[in-house]
């Protein structure tokens, strides 16, 4: 059955971060989605909860069973209130509250064939096997895409029967590969050479691609696809190009995506012959044997009408017998599968199994929301067929084998389905802990949501504190679950408090608004990190994950750590003395921090990002810093002398450009804007072509324009070019807005209105320079006449009141217009692929693609941990670090590394390691603190640092080492710093090297306790 097609329209702020990983298409098939979903205990609210953030049509809920206290471990829409009331019946109304736009319905009748006709994807969960194989047989017959989602205890199951014949249009996240092309040659095979050799690597042999822009070989625009072959040297052959024009210049090549056909069994004959995703033989051994696991749970049932017991060895050992007596499995070709059922493993998962667990719901609801929706939107790849999804390193490996039953057993409480796995201690140890969570974005929301549904700090003495410097934005919704429609503008600790706290009433949440950083170590210090059990990491930037990680080690605190990006997700433990610290990859962190060089971005790009950070650079250049300085020159703040080169010449494009005084009217702002697209995009380029003409040779014979370097073609302003008049109006609004002028947003009457404005001359506007070299001539010929003609320019403009400096903001269209509109300009100057609006808002504004599910799923992935943290001691080997792709089926846990191990001379330690010296009373001086360093270690202080003030050189004078020695610590501290100690803090943290040290060895810090 075709997914329907919608007439509503795509609410894209909304769904700004999901349309960047979807794609307008795919969210378009979702919203004109339909899904039937049969069980709303917590593994089905959790597909629901996503599904219905994500914008899926319409949702229809079937679940008459009552609502239990064992619902409430894991179900987030139900409490104690809903005790007795139907689960569908009581979960629709908060559900159809999360987004508007999705209706939200009830089937209280019977799953009869009609029903499932209505439907392109019907989901089960939590449900009898008899049941499951009569709706998915219905379902394979009709086209129907059938899902099964189950989880018992720790461990879970994920079923997927798309049809014998599914076409996924887009298999992979990855944009369409595009790249700049140098030259193509007329031959058979024709032979294409790429500007960056890197870009050729990134192709594939048989990859289909288009072209464009090019000049000369015409015939290949917008040709057929071609089929690509990858040449050792990094050249591709692309066909036949004897009979084509020569090749001149400029163009690039795309990647045309392929779509796949995947071909699913029904589930009766899936059962027998399971497929499995699965990353190793040993992983596809467990899988089997987890498959046989949770079919005779399912005998178990039918034959006593309730599942196993907790924790009861008898109704375990009939589990384990039941799977042995199954058929045995067959692989794909039929042939019976020579594997050996683990017993122990089978016994583990039915003494465990009659739990709910929210991190479990959590990871297998996301999984499948994900895939319900690659059945509607037929973007990525599918499961193949069955997924089996295991924690049970949760349980204490020192557990005697058959614990006492009765501290399983239910209790009439919300925590029901946890005692069911850990048992009441454990539960009561989780009341008591107080919690750290960083962060109140997505995946913030929902590690509170899990917080509050697992009891952590809902004891008398427990608690969590949510700290985020945020407010809550409209884009938001699509994925951050504890953020409603009223609460915009609002502080998203705030609200996140007051929502988690309404999940679960004896959670005990403080918000705090203050970001953590080095800024406020006032409040985030030594008492506050005392009361601190662990930390929970939600952040968005490595720069502050990396300084919440050394907090954590500072303070010798266990840190859960997430983050995702698109289908894109990992989770991570960090606990001390027992695994490594955090260490931010090094490919993620190089790329936040990614830039070009000045020289490359500003005359000879070659990439997109190039053209990209040049308009991001204007932008700030010309709306952002020249207001500043002229507000600066107009109350005497700043000389010119105190300006770099970048900033004297772009005060000159303003001030010296084509108005020479400040505009008064929206005609002055568009005559400006004007003048800058001549600058930028016709002047400048010819300026630069007569310093280096195409046909420039270097000493060596080469020619300076080639391999990166594309020889660039000045342009012709023409009002009628889209992009050209909407770098006007972008650069005129924003012009006027600097300036406190009203705009306009009126295209056809900027059009008039240019038709009757000359083009400026080169002699009106500012200096423009070729190269850096000439550049920093010009700035160090920047003398007092060029000084007093730019003065008195500056007297004109700051006259009146101070400008309003432009800070480039994401969500403001003028300012993503006037970006995207340069780049693309910059991009036709040289030929490069130009970024459309959607990819350039991403880049530039920073945005991280994100989707709900994935944000769910790593958000369970780290409860799983947080189980492990807050138990008995464990070991290394019970921590998992996860990682996973849900867009292509991949998923990874491993054991964490043990920490590094550095050592000088017989003194060994680790990150966590530190020299513990109290100050005592009276406080000990300086010479007793050194004396006592090297009791300790055997080693001599060669010099003391507090921070970068220094306290101690070995290298000193002897009359200076006396004039320190004799000092007491605080006081030195405090005469050399100038700083006191806050309210509270207990520790002086003190840096040393030791005499004999190699430059690479990282010493333990010492903590002077106060």
């Amino acid at each position: 059955m075709d997914v329907l097609e919608t007439s509503k329209s795509l609410d894209e702020e909304l769904y700004s971060r999901q349309l960047y990983v979807l794609g307008l298409p795919a969210m378009q098939r979702i919203q004109g989605a339909k899904v039937l979903l049969s069980g709303l205990q917590g593994l089905g609210a959790e597909v629901a909860k996503n599904l219905v953030l994500m914008g899926v049509g319409s949702l229809t809920l079937h679940d008459p069973h009552p609502t239990c206290w064992s619902d409430l471990s894991a179900q987030f829409f139900l409490s104690e209130q809903d005790l007795g009331r139907s689960r569908a019946e009581a979960s629709q109304e908060l559900l159809a509250k999360l987004n508007g736009a999705v209706q939200v319905c009830i089937h209280t009748g019977d799953i009869t064939e009609d029903l499932l006709l209505d439907f392109q994807v019907v989901v089960l969960t939590n449900s009898e096997l008899q049941e499951q194989l009569k709706v998915g047989n219905i379902c394979h017959k009709h086209g129907v895409c059938f899902l099964v989602a189950d989880t018992r205890g720790l461990v879970g199951q994920l079923f997927c029967d798309f049809g014998e014949d599914f076409t996924v249009q887009d298999p992979t996240e990855a944009e369409p590969l595009m790249a700049a092309i140098q030259h193509i040659s007329q031959g058979s095979p024709g032979i294409l050479t790429l500007r960056e050799e890197t870009d050729a690597h990134r192709f594939n042999n048989g990859d289909l691609v288009t072209f464009s822009g090019i000049e000369g070989m015409v015939e290949l625009n917008g040709c057929a696809p071609r089929p690509l072959h990858v040449q050792r040297d990094g050249t591709l052959e692309i066909g036949d190009t004897t009979t084509f024009s020569r090749y001149l210049r400029g163009g690039a090549v795309t990647e045309v995506k392929r779509p796949k056909t995947v071909s699913h069994e029904p589930l009766d004959t899936a059962l027998l012959q399971p497929r499995v995703v699965a990353q190793s033989p040993q992983e596809v051994h467990r899988a089997h044997c987890l498959h046989q696991a949770f079919h005779a749970l399912h005998k178990f049932q039918q034959l006593h009408g309730r599942p196993p017991k907790p924790w009861d060895p008898v109704d375990a050992e009939m589990v384990v017998d039941l799977a042995q007596a199954l058929e045995s499995l067959k692989g794909t070709e039929g042939e019976p599968l020579e594997e050996q059922l683990d017993k122990a493993l089978v016994r583990t998962v039915a003494l465990s199994s009659a739990g709910g667990l929210s991190p479990m719901a959590a990871v297998l609801g996301a999984v499948a929301a994900q895939e319900v929706l690659k059945a509607v939107s037929k973007k990525f790849m599918p499961l193949d067929q069955w997924l089996y999804f295991d924690a049970l390193d949760c349980l204490p490996e020192d557990e005697e084998p058959f614990p006492n039953p009765e501290d399983y057993a239910p209790r009439d409480c919300r925590y029901d389905g946890q005692i069911a796995v850990f048992g009441a201690g454990f539960q009561e140890k989780l009341s008591h802990q107080h919690y750290l969570l960083v962060g109140a974005g997505a995946i913030g929301c929902e590690l509170l949501k899990g917080f509050a549904l697992v009891g952590l700090g809902a004891g008398g003495t427990g608690g969590v504190t949510v700290a985020d410097m945020d407010h809550v934005e409209r884009s938001n919704l699509s994925r951050q679950f504890l953020f409603r429609p009223q609460d915009f503008g609002r502080p998203k600790a705030e609200v996140a408090a007051e929502a988690a706290h309404r999940l679960n009433s004896d959670l005990q949440v403080t918000p705090l608004t203050y970001q953590l950083d080095l800024t406020t170590e006032h409040i985030y210090g030594d008492n506050f990190f005392s009361s601190v059990d662990g930390v929970a990491a939600a952040l968005d930037s490595f720069q502050a994950r990396r300084y919440v990680a050394a907090r954590c080690t500072h303070y010798l605190k266990p840190l859960l750590e997430a983050g995702t990006k698109g289908t894109l997700g990992s989770a991570c433990v960090f606990m001390p003395h027992v695994t490594e610290d955090y260490r931010a990859p090094a490919s993620a962190a190089a790329s936040e921090d990614a830039s070009y060089p000045v020289c490359t971005v500003r005359h000879f790009p070659s990439t997109t990002e190039h053209t990209l950070q040049w308009a991001r650079d204007e932008f700030e250049g010309l709306f952002h810093l020249s207001a500043k300085t002229i507000n600066c020159h107009q109350q005497a703040l700043t000389s010119l002398a105190h300006l770099d080169e970048s900033q004297v010449l772009t005060l000159q494009q303003v001030v010296l450009g084509v108005l020479r005084e400040r505009p008064q009217t929206w005609r002055d702002c568009v005559l400006w804007a004007l003048g800058q697209w001549q600058l930028c995009f016709h002047y400048g380029i010819t300026h630069l072509l007569s310093r280096f003409p195409p046909d420039k040779v270097l000493e060596n014979g080469t020619l300076f324009w080639s391999g990166p370097k594309q020889c660039p073609r000045p342009l012709e302003f023409d009002a009628n070019q889209d992009t050209h008049l909407l770098y006007v109006l972008a650069a005129a609004n924003l012009y006027a807005r600097m300036h406190g002028l009203p705009g306009s947003r009126d295209r056809t009457a900027l059009r008039r209105l240019l038709k009757l404005l000359p083009l400026p001359e080169p002699q009106d506007l500012a200096p423009i320079f070729a190269s850096d070299l000439e550049l920093a001539s010009a700035y160090a010929e920047f003398g007092p006449e060029q000084s007093k003609k730019l003065n008195e320019a500056l007297e004109i403009w700051t006259v009146g009141p101070p400008l309003e400096p432009l800070t480039f903001e994401k969500d403001d269209d003028f300012h993503v217009d006037f970006v995207a509109a340069a780049a693309s300009l910059r991009a036709q100057n040289y030929g490069i692929p130009p970024a459309d609006r959607t990819k350039t808002k991403r880049i530039v504004g920073r945005i991280t693609p994100a989707i709900a599910t994935t944000t769910a799923a790593v958000a369970g992935l780290v409860g799983l941990e947080l189980y492990k943290v807050v138990g008995s001691p464990r070991p290394r080997s019970a921590f998992r670090h996860s990682y996973l792709n849900l867009s292509e089926n991949y998923f990874s846990r491993w054991v964490p590394q043990a920490p590094a191990i550095q050592e000088f001379h017989h003194w060994k330690w680790t990150c966590w390691d530190r020299l513990e010296v109290p100050a005592g009373q009276p406080e000990r001086t300086l010479e007793s603190l050194l004396a006592h360093v090297q009791k300790l270690n055997g080693l001599r202080v060669r010099m003391l640092l507090h921070g970068k003030a220094l306290l101690y050189s070995a290298g000193w004078s002897p009359e200076k080492q006396d004039q320190h020695l004799s000092r007491r610590v605080t006081d030195l501290v405090l005469e050399v710093t100038h700083q006191v100690p806050e309210p509270g803090q207990r520790v002086l943290v003190l840096e040393l090297s030791y005499e004999g040290e190699e430059e690479d060895v990282t010493f333990p810090p010492l903590h002077y306790k106060l």
